[in-house]
């Protein structure tokens, strides 16, 4: 083996070292957070590299929206089970770990609903109790509640007949829920579902749902379950504003608003950006579950009066058909001074009992147009079909999956380690006698 003078091997050396430290900057910038501005910056030994805060982590604003750690001062979910009636849940995503309890597949009729195809339910379950006992990925408002998943939704995220949510909903109750999540909806009414809503009033369970989105064939009328009476429905907020979500639905049935977009939740084998009221109605439900979690015996309808009445009130005065009684604001409710009340505030006492029996619901397509008159045709789908919400990768400034960025900076580490062994050869090769 011929060796290299002295004076060839260190320069072989810098070069080599110079080329791997790129290397590593470079990774570092793909999977690192938004760069910090120039005025934040400091100097820093030149052989080491930066701690990097969780990119995800960071992008948890409605956390500060909300001044999530004062309100965790006072509860944090602890005891208080929330069914996720929806797609299932991905109980081993991180995120998630431990908070996820056995539940039920209703749509293949075996499993225990910890699985999800879709994605939707485990980004509600994440909004509402995602973990905080870590500083990486997605925190619940409501971080201590534990989740109850009921699969309704099949793989294009959608229920073909509402007798399977009546179904999920009478199985949470009958399991522990004390709040049920129903992030789905259409244009019909189902008797079927009105029923088991019933059944969850009447066992002192609060129930909220989605308004529902603009952009699908279910009309511009709030969806159904949301316009049952005494459920808390929940239209979209824009990002950091009061302003309605331009996709959101809304209407005299609104009860309150909550951000619905930028947010970032967590999904099976990762993180991705999502918008639709579907997300706003978790963190209402999350709302609910931190007052319950502090005052346990608190009846569910006090629990409904209280966020209602602490509601950060935006637009005309009071109650109103766009925000309802304004936005959620769960340090309001767990501080503020509210009177109890004997029933649901929410039930107008007016409405027919619901009567259990098979009814149409979202999920298929009108074969005629519906009637100016009466109750209006079925709908096309449950909130979360892609029609309905968006999902993107997030995680990164880039809006590429983390898992992109992980495989794409290994990819340019080899890449750059054998441009590196291409120039250490060629200076081998150029120095021999």
């Amino acid at each position: 083996m011929t060796r290299l003078p002295h004076q060839h091997e260190r320069a072989v050396a810098r070069v080599a070292g110079a080329a791997l430290l790129a290397t590593a900057g470079i990774a570092g910038s793909l999977v690192g957070p938004r760069p910090a501005p120039a005025t934040a910056a400091v100097p820093a030994p030149p052989v080491r590299l930066p701690v990097v805060a969780d990119a995800v982590r960071d992008e948890q604003w409605q956390l500060a929206a909300f001044n999530a750690k004062a309100a965790w001062k006072v509860a944090t979910g602890k005891g208080i089970t929330v069914a996720v009636v929806d797609s299932g849940v991905d109980a081993s995503h991180a995120d998630l770990a431990g908070q996820v309890l056995p539940g039920i597949d209703l749509v293949e009729g075996t499993g225990n609903g910890q699985t999800d195809p879709v994605g939707h339910g485990t980004t509600v379950a994440a909004l509402i109790a995602g973990r905080n006992d870590d500083t990486r990925g997605v925190v619940g408002l409501a971080p201590k509640a534990k989740i109850l998943p009921v699969r309704v939704l099949d793989e294009e995220n959608r229920y073909d007949d509402a007798l399977i949510v009546a179904k999920g909903v009478r199985w949470a109750v009958d399991n522990g829920a004390q709040v049920v999540n129903l992030s789905l909806g259409g244009t019909g009414d189902s008797p079927a579902l009105a029923a088991a809503l019933d059944y969850a009033a009447a066992r002192d369970v609060v129930v909220v749902a989605c308004t529902g989105n603009l952009g699908s064939s279910a009309g511009k009328r709030v969806w159904y379950p949301a316009r049952e009476p005494g459920v808390v429905a929940v239209a979209g907020l824009e990002r950091e504003s009061d302003a309605l979500w331009s996709g959101s639905i809304t209407g005299p049935e609104t009860v309150l608003s909550a951000p619905a977009t930028g947010l970032t939740g967590a999904r099976p084998g990762g993180f991705w950006r999502v918008q639709g009221t579907s997300f706003a109605a978790p963190l209402v439900a999350a709302s609910a579950a931190l007052v319950r979690s502090h005052w346990p015996k608190m009846s569910a309808g006090d629990v409904v009066n209280r966020l209602i009445n602490t509601a950060r009130d935006v637009g005309p005065s009071g109650r109103d058909d766009r925000f309802g009684f304004g936005v959620v604001d769960p340090v309001a409710a767990l501080n503020g001074e509210v009177s109890s009340v004997r029933t649901n505030p929410l039930d107008d006492g007016e409405a027919p009992p619901g009567v259990a029996g098979f009814g149409s619901a979202p999920g298929q397509e009108p074969t005629s147009p519906p009637a100016s008159e009466g109750p209006e045709g079925v709908g096309t789908a449950a909130s979360g079909r892609s029609a309905d919400w968006t999902a993107e990768p997030a995680g990164n400034q880039l809006g590429r999956p983390l898992s992109a960025l992980w495989n794409g900076g290994g990819v340019l580490f080899l890449v750059l380690a054998a441009g590196v062994a291409l120039v250490v050869r060629r200076r081998l090769h150029r120095d021999r006698p």
